[in-house]
C-alpha cells in the first residue's frame, strides 16, 4: 500500500491485523462535521440531493425526503468514535508511511426518526386570512391585498416541516386552492353561497345530484359571478366523479349534509330535536341526511331529561397525538369509545398503531363485560 492509508486502510484491515493510528495535522473539534446515521432506504436520497432539512430557526430542523419527515436527533455514545479521513487528505505531511490519522472525535452521531408531518402550522397560516365575498367585491384588485399572510408554495415549503407529498396532502385535507399564485383556504360563508347556488341551478336546471356535468356546472356558476378555478374547487368540495377519468360527478351526501349541518349549530348548542328539524330544512330534496354522519364532527350531552347538540369538530383539534388526547380529555375527561374513535381515526404516527396509541395516552376501563369501554387520560 502506497502513502497513507487513510480510512480505506481501516476499512480494508484484515483480521488480527494492526495499523498505527495518529492524530493528524489538522486534527480538532471540526463543529461543522457531524456523524449522520441512515437507513438503507435513505443513503440513495441523501446521496443524490433528493433530501432536504426545514425548519426555522427557533425550531427543531427536520430532514424531508420526498415522501418522509424526519426528526433529527443528537444520540451521544460513551465509546469515542475516531473521524479519520480518506488517503492523501489535504494536510497529511506523512506519506511515506502506512497508517491511518484522526481528524476528529466525536462523542455522538446525529438520528433520523420518522415522524409525523407538522402540519398544525399550515392550518394556522392559512386560516389567518381565508379567501371570501370580501375580495370578490373589490373587484380582484391584487394590491388591496394584505400578501404579508399569502403564501406561495415555496413560502410553504420554506416554513411548513413537512415532505412535499405530505404538504399537498396538507393542502388537500385543508381543502386550499392556489389563487393568484397563493394558496388559500375558502371562507365557510363563501363556500355555503357557491354550494348554494349550485343546488339551485340544479333544481333550475332539472340536473341529478347524482350525474352532474363539470362543465355544465363549472359554467353555470361562472354565469353567476364566480371564477372559473372557484366554481371547480365547489364541485371538487362538494362532490366526486361517477367514474375514475369520467366527466360525471356527483354530490356527495355526506359532506353536503355536514355542511348544513355546521350551518344550522354554528357556536350553539341545540336539543337534538329542534337541530334535526332545523337540519332536515337545509338539505335539498333528494339527499337524506342522518345523525351517523355527523361522526367526528358534533358531540351530544346530556342536561337533564333534554340531550344537546352542539358543534365539536376533528378538523379543528391538534395533529400531534399528545396535544389531541390533552384536548380531548380536558373537553370530556371520559369518552366511550364510539365518540372516541371518531376523534382519534385520522392520527397516523409511524411505527404506532391506534392500539398503541391507546396504550400511550389513555387508561381503558370497562364496567361490564357488555358495556362500552371507557377512556381517560394517563
Amino acid at each position: 500500500m502506497e502513502g497513507n492509508g487513510g480510512a480505506e486502510a481501516v476499512i480494508n484491515l484484515e483480521t488480527g491485523s494492526s495499523l498505527p493510528i495518529s492524530y493528524h495535522p489538522c486534527f480538532g473539534p471540526h463543529e461543522d462535521l457531524l456523524l449522520l446515521e441512515a437507513d438503507n432506504n435513505l443513503i440513495s436520497d441523501i446521496f443524490n440531493n433528493r433530501v432536504t432539512l426545514r425548519g426555522l430557526a427557533d425550531e427543531d430542523a427536520v430532514l424531508c425526503t420526498k415522501s418522509k419527515t424526519y426528526a433529527v436527533k443528537f444520540v451521544g455514545n460513551s465509546n469515542s468514535m475516531f473521524l479519520i479521513p480518506p488517503a492523501n487528505f489535504p494536510g497529511d505531511n506523512d506519506n511515506d508511511k502506512v497508517s491511518s490519522s484522526v481528524i476528529k472525535i466525536a462523542s455522538g452521531n446525529m438520528e433520523l426518526v420518522e415522524v409525523s408531518p407538522r402540519l398544525d402550522k399550515l392550518k394556522n397560516l392559512l386560516l389567518e386570512n381565508p379567501y371570501g365575498a370580501s375580495e370578490v367585491d373589490e373587484d380582484d384588485e391584487f394590491g388591496k391585498r394584505d400578501v404579508a399572510k399569502l403564501y406561495t408554495w415555496r413560502d410553504l415549503v420554506n416554513v411548513i416541516q413537512a415532505s412535499d407529498e405530505e404538504l399537498r396532502t396538507g393542502l388537500q385535507s385543508l381543502s386550499a386552492i392556489e389563487i393568484d399564485g397563493y394558496w388559500r383556504v375558502v371562507d365557510e360563508s363563501y363556500l355555503d353561497m357557491m354550494l348554494r347556488m349550485l343546488i339551485h341551478n340544479c333544481v333550475l336546471k332539472d340536473w341529478s345530484f347524482d350525474d352532474l356535468d363539470e362543465d355544465e356546472v363549472v359554467d353555470s356558476l361562472v354565469a353567476d359571478e364566480f371564477s372559473r378555478d372557484l366554481a371547480s374547487h365547489c364541485l371538487r368540495e362538494f362532490g366526486c366523479k361517477v367514474e375514475e377519468g369520467g366527466e360525471k360527478w356527483k354530490l356527495e351526501e355526506k359532506i353536503v349534509c355536514l355542511h348544513f349541518a355546521r350551518q344550522v349549530l354554528r357556536d350553539e348548542k341545540m336539543r337534538v330535536e329542534s337541530f334535526m328539524e332545523e337540519w332536515k330544512k337545509k338539505i335539498p330534496d333528494g339527499i337524506e341526511g342522518r345523525f351517523e354522519m355527523l361522526e367526528g364532527e358534533v358531540l351530544t350531552e346530556k342536561i337533564g331529561i333534554e340531550t344537546r347538540v352542539y358543534v365539536f369538530s376533528v378538523r379543528s383539534l391538534p395533529s400531534t397525538p399528545e396535544e389531541r388526547f390533552s384536548v380531548l380529555f380536558k373537553h370530556r375527561p371520559k369518552w366511550e369509545w364510539k365518540d372516541l374513535e371518531p376523534y382519534l381515526r385520522d392520527l397516523q404516527v409511524p411505527r404506532l398503531s391506534m392500539e398503541g396509541l391507546l396504550l400511550k395516552y389513555t387508561r381503558r376501563a370497562q364496567p361490564r363485560a357488555d358495556s362500552q369501554p371507557v377512556f381517560s387520560a394517563r
